[in-house]
């Protein structure tokens, strides 16, 4: 079915901004796979606030263009499908790859941060990027470990004069 242009603007518009917002991007090939586990997809994608979409490549090539994401224009060959991470740059390729793993069927074909264009191999380096929520708490431990140190030197001083103390008063018992 032909889609009217005001459509096909609609949709490299849309994409466009998902694109000027997003932190990174996967493609992948869906051939093979059933609506009902694509749903399902759609389904874990939204929850994950990642932006997923199943776009022409023609249409894909015009709503790139010009933003940092240009680089996947290469890769545009045969069905894709195309997950942008809005909030944490590692949320779409986590969602794609635990997808992958559940359907033989689903390839990754590429990704894209920061302007580069990435191969598909690389999916785990992004999926294993902590969340922001895992990166503070990293941050928080670093910060908080020298303040935790330094409390329990403080702390051992009186300890050790304590021990000293009583072995003193054990050795003067066991003279007496």
């Amino acid at each position: 079915m032909a889609i009217r242009l005001e459509d096909k603007q609609q949709i490299v518009s849309e994409v466009n901004q998902a694109a000027n917002s997003a932190l990174s991007a996967v493609l992948a090939d869906y051939r093979g796979v059933s609506v009902g586990d694509l749903t399902e997809l759609r389904k874990t994608a939204r929850e994950n606030k990642v932006y997923l979409r199943v776009v022409r490549n023609t249409l894909l090539k015009r709503a790139v263009a010009g933003t940092e994401f240009e680089c996947i224009q290469e890769v545009l060959i045969g069905p894709t499908i195309l997950a942008f991470s809005q909030e944490d740059p590692g949320a779409a390729a986590r969602v794609l790859k635990d997808f992958a793993k559940e359907n033989a069927n689903f390839e990754i074909k590429a990704l894209s941060v920061d302007g580069k264009l990435l191969e598909a191999s690389q999916i785990d380096v992004l999926a294993k990027l902590p969340t922001h929520d895992q990166a503070l708490s990293i941050l928080m431990g670093v910060m908080l470990a020298p303040v935790t140190k330094l409390a329990r030197t403080l702390n051992e001083v009186p300890s050790k004069v304590t021990r000293v103390v009583a072995a003193v008063r054990d050795q003067k018992q066991e003279a007496a």
